[in-house]
């Protein structure tokens, strides 16, 4: 009954993003833009072999490289050109498209370098709009390259933004924090704890850095004392979440976290797990299940505040964190909370006017929503999330959200 109710879905929205998929978008990035609903095509069509969603797919890359031999210049990894070009590297790596990324991608690197070169003033880490999402697109060409003058380059630009991390690092006694706007309109700063723009992000980074023998020597030092910083604001025990989202220079906190993949102890959770295996840290690593398991006990969705379907901070996001780490460890409660989260998600298609019946929740004292596609917030991502789920295989996707 419910692997049906899934592929219903899933052609459902398959049917939507044909028809209207990049309504209202002008981002080219595969969080915010049309790579990630290019990203959805291939893997669809993999699923449901069809010529019309490959061609769909290429036709959407096609669209992208031309927007930016036109001159599109915004960067970012959610909604620019490292996130568009971080996709084309992956469809490449995984055989959905067959060009030459060295020759296609490499003009991009100096622009890109020089953006990873700006906002230190405000030390602009952000994984989706700053210095941690150019440098996870570096990551994956330096993995990929074939041409060994660019993964020297490569090379050389990642480590200087090791670097750069070495040098902005807040000391504490707690360990290593780098200090970012926590809510920039009222000029709060602080330490933001999260996997979307905070700590968690950072840690990620970091930990896939330290498998690389080029950086390890370099970033493994770093991970510890940042894992030692997060792990000091644990809760000693919680009906919630153990972790806040940030803390403020004045060392206040915030009050507690929903329950999502972009803030709160799943993120933070995730990275603590990532960490573990390149340390080989047993400690953290019991850790991150620990937090996991008790996350996966939150199912009050008043607390947990779901009340959309998206990756970002709804249902098939929560489900897919747990899927993935199904997976990873066998645990059978992480697929208890799987079924019960995607469940859930499909009892939330209920608005007339979505897009597959889905519409994103925008917020406020009066809830608002509105029709949204992409991948982070809208119905690609919770596609790729259902094909992940009825295939548990094909997860590479979700490298894009720093899960796999």
């Amino acid at each position: 009954m419910r692997e049906q109710k899934l592929k219903d879905k899933l052609d459902e929205i398959n049917l939507e993003l044909q028809n209207n998929g990049e309504l209202g978008t002008t981002d080219i990035g595969v969080l915010s833009g049309s790579a990630g609903l290019a990203l959805f095509h291939f893997y669809y069509n993999e699923y449901n072999p069809n010529e019309t969603s490959e061609d769909t797919g290429s036709t959407i890359i096609m669209s992208i490289i031309n927007s930016i031999n036109e001159g599109y210049n915004f960067h970012t990894f959610c909604g620019g050109i490292a996130g568009a070009a971080w996709t084309i590297e992956l469809l490449n790596e995984l055989d959905f498209i067959e060009v030459d990324t060295d020759a296609l991608l490499g003009v991009l690197d100096d622009y890109l370098r020089h953006i990873g070169n700006l906002n230190e003033e405000e030390n602009f880490y952000d994984f989706l709009h700053g210095l941690i999402g150019v440098g996870y697109y570096f990551l994956k060409r330096y993995k990929n390259t074939r041409s060994e003058a660019l993964k020297e380059k490569y090379k050389e630009m990642l480590l200087e933004m090791i670097s750069k991390l070495e040098r902005t690092a807040k000391k504490s006694d707690r360990g290593l924090y780098w200090e970012s706007y926590l809510i920039r309109e009222e000029g709060l700063r602080g330490c933001n704890l999260s996997l979307s723009h905070g700590q968690a992000s950072i840690i990620n980074f970091l930990s896939r850095l330290a498998e690389e023998a080029a950086f390890s020597e370099k970033t493994t030092p770093l991970l510890k004392q940042t894992v030692q910083h997060v792990l000091s604001y644990k809760k000693e025990q919680t009906n919630t979440s153990f972790f806040p989202d940030w803390i403020t220079n004045e060392n206040k906190e915030s009050q507690g976290s929903r329950l999502a993949w972009c803030y709160g102890d799943l993120g933070v959770a995730i990275s603590l797990w990532r960490a573990s295996i390149v340390t080989k840290d047993e400690k953290t690593k019991n850790m991150a299940i620990q937090l996991l398991e008790h996350t996966a006990t939150r199912r009050d969705i008043k607390e947990t505040r779901i009340v959309d379907g998206g990756l970002c901070h709804g249902a098939f996001g929560v489900m897919h964190v747990f899927d993935y780490m199904y997976k990873e460890t066998g645990i059978q409660v992480f697929k208890e909370a799987a079924d019960y989260w995607i469940d859930y998600g499909l009892t939330l298609d209920h608005h007339k006017d979505g897009s597959a019946g889905y519409m994103k929740w925008r917020g406020g004292d009066t809830p608002t929503y509105e029709k949204e596609n992409s991948l982070l917030e809208g119905i690609a991502g919770i596609g790729l999330a259902i094909l992940s789920y009825l295939n548990p295989e094909k997860t590479d996707w979700n490298q894009c959200l720093m899960i796999g």
